[in-house]
């Protein structure tokens, strides 16, 4: 009796482990869920860049709120989600996305740089009280994904120039 308890339970925890699995989101959906990543969506969408980060990863996304989004200067988002901006909006949250995953215990203490998607080298820099990426400042971390995991930034990083 005690061995099919046993079997029993083991067989429940390998079933919910597996659901768990199959329902995990990726980074998109992640941020869909989140409910603080609108405006980061849609400039995702209109930069045809949704496929692509829906992908098999690992991949660690830096992602600005709508708060961020809301401190470029006016009219700057608008002109980016426009159809003839689109590669200047792809060059832009590619800068966002590393293609591998940095959580934040493998980023403590130190001082790197990684290329992200737009073959940029972006700086973060985990030694002190906060963690800076390039001039942004990670406000949430480690929300985790199937395909990577995303790092709540708080302003939209920019190309250097």
């Amino acid at each position: 009796m005690k061995k099919t308890l046993a079997t029993a339970s083991a067989f429940g925890l390998l079933f919910a482990l597996g659901v768990a699995s199959a329902s995990a989101k990726t980074v998109v959906e992640t941020a869909m869920e989140a409910g603080k990543f609108g405006t980061l969506i849609k400039a995702i969408q209109a930069a045809e860049l949704t496929d692509a980060l829906k992908g098999e990863g690992p991949i660690t996304v830096f992602a600005p709120t709508d708060e961020a989004f809301a401190k470029l200067p006016a009219g700057t988002l608008d002109e980016l989600l426009k159809p003839e901006n689109r590669e200047r909006l792809q060059a832009i949250l590619k800068l966002h996305v590393v293609p591998s995953k940095l959580t934040a215990e493998s980023l403590k203490g130190q001082k790197n740089e990684f290329e992200t998607l737009a073959g940029a080298r972006l700086a973060i820099d985990a030694t002190g009280d906060a963690v800076k990426v390039g001039e942004a400042r990670v406000i949430e971390a480690d929300l985790s994904a199937a395909n990577g995991v995303i790092h709540v930034i708080d302003r939209v990083i920019l190309p250097q120039g």
